[in-house]
């Protein structure tokens, strides 16, 4: 049976080889006689395609060229209880100590995008890991370091102590076309499957996934059919040349495994969070200063659009970037930067690629006419920001937004301030987790965000917060402004 098995899967992988094209229906191939000679394939049309083999696509050079600069990152977590979540005061001072921990290892891959051992890798890859080893495509075994991380891109930056290494050259990500041949490289399901290249084509561009768990995302992604698997995450998606044109990240999937659906992070977003970290240790982020939404129909029509794209300003930050170039709450983005905008994911992307105090072109529609304005970025503030799609916003390296009803009834609160997302910064340093709501900032009670911002701003030293975990119990933690 298992010998019947193996015999059915190796035709069906030898005939995908050897099969380009299909006809509509009763499909049959006649044997090419020689290389010259072609493959002939009849459709029910009786039409006859004469297909020679270099009619097929030749994924050599790009193979060859790129395998040699990804590498398989293994790393190791040590998981402990959280702290600073008792009842007892005294837990403030000194931390949970009760909760012991684990030690656990996990895999993924990388991209060398620098030849003394700069790897670009994600960020959900080497998160909370306190060692990283990565494995050349020569075998040889090095240990890492983390250089950065961008939580909101889900990229991060580490380095191998080398010289003289392989890498990967950048291309254009804007320039992909829908239907382009791409090649995912990488090391699914661990370490056996190593340096494995998959082929497929771009897919869409722009797409955006359901932000489940409320975290802050930068989401503007490559699809493509290429098969990735878990352990393909922070590889490389290359073009026909061997240019990288994405990382990989993350599948949409119900068994866990590839089907038929993987999304990469573009390298233009790439190759601005990289530069970031290696130039600046942090990614100087730009903020334009809106709350928006996709244009509907109704919004297309009432604006005298010729399609519902673009992108729908709901609200104007007070002082912000969007402010002082004129924009208002009601209009529509078309266009920045010179780059068309059609969907929210769209507008994020362009405005990550700029950095606070750049200067572009933004063009927009108001009531129907359309027109152009000039826009400064301001600096993402790391109290306050954009509003992002779900009502949150940035405080200290989390995401605020008010407590729903029915948390606060559940944890028998009458207002308070949930912590949807924790990345990195104050917060998540000083024992901050997501679901805690926080009822005090320096013993005011807050309700909004901005309250708590309010309350942080005014204090000079310090910010203490008191709260409810996720759980239940009372919590509080605290840390210095400076």
């Amino acid at each position: 049976m298992k010998k019947n098995i193996l015999t059915i899967v190796l035709s069906v992988l030898l005939s995908g080889l050897v099969a380009y094209g299909v006809g509509k229906s009763n499909v049959s191939q006649a044997p090419a006689a020689s290389e010259d000679a072609g493959t002939h394939i009849h459709n029910s049309e009786y039409r006859t395609v004469n297909l020679s083999l270099s009619d097929y696509p030749d994924f050599t050079f790009a193979a060859e060229t790129a395998v040699d600069a990804v590498v398989f990152v293994k790393v190791t977590i040590m998981s402990q209880a959280p702290q600073y979540q008792g009842d007892d005061f005294f837990r403030f001072f000194f931390g949970d100590q009760f909760g012991g921990s684990r030690q656990r290892q996990g895999s993924g891959s990388g991209v060398i995008i620098r030849p003394d051992g700069y790897i670009v890798t994600n960020n959900h890859v080497v998160e909370n890991a306190t060692k990283i080893e990565v494995t050349l495509n020569d075998n040889k075994t090095y240990e890492a370091t983390v250089i950065g991380t961008d939580p909101a891109t889900d990229v991060a930056l580490i380095k191998i102590d080398a010289q003289d290494l392989p890498t990967i050259e950048f291309a254009d990500s804007d320039a992909l076309r829908l239907g382009e041949w791409v090649l995912a490289i990488g090391s699914p399901l661990g370490e056996e499957l190593r340096s494995t290249i998959t082929a497929g084509i771009v897919s869409a561009k722009g797409r955006s996934m359901p932000n489940y768990d409320g975290k802050f995302k930068i989401e503007s992604f490559i699809q493509t059919d290429a098969a990735v698997n878990p352990g393909n995450s922070g590889g490389a998606l290359v073009n026909k040349a061997g240019q990288l044109v994405g990382i990989n990240t993350a599948i949409i999937s119900t068994t866990g495994s590839y089907t038929g659906y993987s999304f990469a992070v573009p390298s233009n977003i790439v190759k601005k969070i990289v530069g970031d970290l290696i130039d600046f240790g942090s990614v100087k982020r730009a903020m334009l200063g809106v709350s928006v939404s996709a244009v509907t129909n109704e919004i297309a029509e009432q604006m005298k659009l010729s399609s519902p794209s673009g992108v729908y300003i709901n609200e104007v930050t007070a002082g912000g970037a969007a402010e002082a170039a004129g924009l208002k709450k009601g209009d529509v983005i078309t266009s920045l930067g010179g780059t068309a905008l059609k969907t929210v994911a769209s507008l994020q992307e362009k405005v990550n690629s700029f950095h606070p105090g750049d200067t572009t072109t933004v063009e927009f529609v108001r009531e129907g006419k359309p027109m152009t304005a000039q826009v400064v970025f301001n600096a993402v503030d790391q109290m306050g920001g954009a509003t992002a799609d779900d009502g949150s916003v940035a405080f200290y390296g989390a995401r605020l937004k008010e407590a729903s009803p029915e948390k606060l009834a559940r944890l028998g609160l009458k207002k308070g301030v949930e912590i949807v997302s924790v990345g990195e910064g104050k917060m998540k340093e000083n024992g901050a987790q997501e679901g805690f709501v926080i009822v005090y900032v320096n013993d005011q009670a807050v309700s909004k965000p901005q309250d708590v911002i309010d309350q942080a701003k005014k204090s000079k030293r310090a910010v203490f917060i008191e709260g409810v975990t996720a759980g239940g119990r009372r919590g509080y933690f605290g840390f210095g402004k400076e």
